[in-house]
């Protein structure tokens, strides 16, 4: 093709702006260098004959031949102790992310990272940059965090960066906020990003606000958006159902989309669970490998969408899911989404896992730091056949096997309509009066008199159609009008978006305070999922699964600044609701109601990915046909409890019991707040090992388990142990021993760091020693 400039004549003005775009734009489409030649020597002909004050401009219009004009890029640096997230920007001002990995010696060499990737779109390879924050209706044509549509019904969004903010929290947190916007249509994202530095744990979430005539549509909103390279990217994920929680399954991801992702509006983690870890370049193993682990810390509806793309990237994007929930947002009024909480580790899945439970302990989980209480709950002795003699029979029991509380469960509750089963009187949170004639106050007085502490389980989110509740405000249901009722456990749902419902919940619960002396424990519990969601509150029904998770939280909000001590187990039939938005509030959750503890030794070991020991809690019950030995062992890791009919129990039972309560009582610290170790897995070998290590690395406590399921011998190889210091001496002694048994391990040997590690060390567990629990300590 060939380009003709016209000769022009010019009076005073030389207008170079015209030939700075004019180069600019024949330079960006390659122009021959002969072409360039002559407009350059065109422009001297001008500076010969106009000399004036333009010729600083003209010399700039030869630099802009020979090379573009080099625009002051911004990078920004995310760091802990161990990691560093860098985002930057580009020549058109979008923030760009370049690393999420390892933390380097030199700060100045994260500007050379971005020049090393040589990967340049041909004419058919679509246009991804690996934006911060992708946003839909432009250039990017995969998915987006954001998608909006604008007051006059135009769907794109182009966000370039305007400014940062960097403050220092404290010693140990930073919270980085970058400003993004769209100034065509005033539309303001900012991208929060909260470090923390000994954890290496950073939180992102995003504030969407606009500024212009008339409300946006929110189309889609994510909480993050992060783009990572690799070779190959391999996804640990874990799907559940009603007594199988936490099911995992590791998979290549290929080409396409894997989304995770809710739609029940409560019980969310039912069939997926949010959290999930993906490997770089190749599978990463226990201690080897590298390995991003994320949760999200949303109690609703949720969405992670991992994406491959041109071949060697990784897009995670995670946030609330917007299905059937266009959010409107009216000007000056921001829509913050909840946080995305991540790591990276190139240590293995183990030291992810580490990094997130202490996280946890220390910034997230209620009384995360704190201490923990061992109960009996009479569920699975009384189910609902109880009265005052029972209950009061089982606080004795309490007492005999010396845990801290007794927990009254479910059917305590309802006159007109007994809670005699899970058909009625749900909603209607009034002791009844034939089952217990004195009240909650006597049982709670009894217990005090006994030495030990009373706690209820309650559901207040929860309605039976043969209810008070019902009959009287059938306007505070979930329901879809004119159709019929679906029912789970013969229940529905309150709409927790209604205010008044929210006052309802708040006061139920804060009433059990004041009408039960010193409660010590509360069980809340889920057990329907949302159907026909429509609120009868709500004008768009499009906000109802946003305004129930965020009516929810306001109400536990309000309880914590009134009650802000008391332990609350976070229940949902079984691990349906577990994650870190609603932990903030509960000291603990139930992992599921399968208490088999063959099936919980997996349950166990896959929620330790993600979650502290303090936070599970694990009941001794009848379900399964393991001896009680086995079974308790099982449950102490994490907050022990137990569910059984302690009056039934064999002598040697009770004896063992007692002595395994008094045993936990002396090392559950460093169960709850040392660091955990994943030594022997399950799925692959036939003993498995855990193991908790205090701090200063002079105690540890192992669990070892067997389980075979076919024919093995005896002797097995030892297991290493981790977390140990190579220098220091240990002792091992085998406790929580039977009654009337001998332990085969030598607790006179010592053996350093250095060899337990490397070596190890064999529990000598087989089909007749099914669980040993080892002490190891320093000398």
């Amino acid at each position: 093709m060939t380009y003709r400039v016209q000769k022009r004549h010019y009076k005073g003005d030389i207008r170079p702006d015209v030939f700075i775009s004019l180069v600019n734009k024949y330079t960006i489409d390659n122009i021959s260098f002969k072409f360039i030649s002559q407009i350059f020597k065109y422009i001297i002909k001008i500076f010969v004959l106009v000399m004036n004050t333009r010729l600083a401009l003209l010399l700039s219009v030869g630099i802009l031949l020979s090379k573009s004009t080099a625009i002051a890029q911004t990078m920004i640096n995310i760091e802990t102790n161990r990691t560093a997230l860098i985002l930057e920007t580009d020549a058109d001002s979008a923030l760009i992310f370049t690393h999420f990995g390892p933390r380097l010696s030199h700060t100045g060499d994260y500007q050379q990272i971005r020049g090393l990737d040589k990967f340049k779109p041909g004419n058919d390879d679509l246009y991804n940059k690996r934006e911060a924050y992708t946003s839909a209706g432009s250039l990017t044509l995969l998915e987006p965090a954001l998608s909006v549509t604008h007051a006059n019904g135009d769907k794109s969004v182009v966000l370039h960066y305007v400014s940062h903010t960097v403050q220092k929290i404290d010693d140990n947190r930073t919270l980085t906020t970058i400003h993004l916007e769209d100034s065509r249509y005033h539309l303001q994202v900012a991208l929060y990003y909260q470090s923390y530095y000994q954890e290496d744990v950073i939180e992102q979430w995003t504030a969407i606000s606009h500024r212009e005539k008339g409300n946006i549509v929110l189309n889609k909103y994510a909480s993050a958006s992060l783009t990572l390279p690799g070779k190959n990217f391999y996804l640990k994920s874990h799907h559940s159902g009603w007594g199988r929680e936490m099911a995992s399954e590791e998979e290549p991801l290929t080409h396409g989309i894997k989304t995770l992702d809710a739609k029940l509006g409560t019980r969310t983690n039912l069939l997926q669970s949010s959290s999930f870890m993906v490997s770089l370049n190749q599978p990463a193993t226990e201690d080897a490998g590298e390995v991003i682990a994320g949760t999200l810390a949303w109690t609703g509806n949720f969405r992670i969408d991992f994406e491959t793309f041109d071949e060697y990237y990784l897009r995670v994007t995670a946030g609330i899911n917007n299905f059937a929930s266009n959010y409107i947002l009216a000007p000056g009024t921001p829509f913050v989404t909840p946080k995305f909480i991540f790591t990276y580790s190139n240590q293995g899945k183990g030291a992810a896992s580490q990094h997130l439970q202490r996280w946890a302990r220390n910034y997230q989980l209620a009384d995360g730091k704190g201490e923990r209480s061992t109960l009996l709950n009479n569920w699975e002795t009384t189910y609902f056949d109880f009265d005052d003699a029972k209950l009061n029979a089982l606080i004795q029991d309490t007492k005999k096997l010396g845990v801290d509380v007794f927990l009254l469960d479910d059917g305590w509750f309802g006159n007109k309509y007994p809670r005699n089963n899970a058909n009625g009187g749900l909603g209607d949170w009034q002791p009844n009066k034939q089952k217990l004639p004195n009240g909650l106050v006597s049982l709670a007085r009894n217990a005090t008199a006994n030495g030990v502490k009373f706690g209820i389980w309650i559901e207040p989110e929860m309605v039976n159609p043969r209810s008070e509740l019902y009959e009287k405000h059938p306007d505070w249901v979930v329901r879809e009008p004119g159709r019929k009722e679906y029912y789970m456990r013969n229940q529905l749902v309150l709409d927790l978006a209604n205010p008044a419902v929210q006052d309802f919940i708040f006061n139920t619960v804060d009433g059990l305070f004041n009408e039960i002396p010193g409660l010590a424990f509360i069980k809340w519990d889920c057990n329907s999922l949302i159907y026909n969601a429509h609120s009868p509150y709500l004008d768009n029904q499009d906000h109802f699964y946003v305004a129930y998770v965020q009516g929810w939280y306001n109400i536990l909000e309000r309880l914590r600044r009134k009650h802000p001590l008391t332990p609350m187990m976070l229940c949902a039939g079984g691990g349906s609701r577990v994650d870190y938005g609603a932990l903030q509030y509960f000291t603990e959750f139930w992992p599921s109601d399968n208490t088999n503890a063959f099936d919980r030794i997996f349950i166990q070991w896959e929620y330790s990915y993600y979650f502290p020991a303090i936070a599970l809690d694990n009941h001794v019950t009848d379900m399964g046909k393991q001896p009680i030995k086995f079974r308790t062992d099982v449950a102490m890791m994490g907050k022990l409890g137990f569910d059984v009919r302690v009056n039934e129990l064999a002598p040697q039972d009770l004896l063992f019991a007692q002595q395994a309560v008094t045993c936990y009582n002396s090392i559950k610290d460093i169960i709850w707040h040392g660091e955990q170790y994943r030594l022997q897995d399950p799925y692959k070998e036939k003993v498995t090992s855990m193991a908790y290590v205090n701090s200063h690395q002079d105690e540890a406590i192992v669990f070892n388990y067997y389980v075979a399921s076919t024919y093995t011998t005896t002797i097995g190889l030892p297991i290493k142990m981790k977390g140990l210091a190579p220098d220091k001496q240990y002792k091992i002694e085998e406790i929580n021993v039977y009654p009337g048994t001998k332990s085969t391990i030598d607790s006179t040997k010592t053996y350093s760091g250095d060899f337990l590690m490397n070596i190890g060390f064999n529990p000598e567990v087989s089909a007749r020693r099914t669980s040993v629990v080892l002490r190891v300590t320093a000398i």
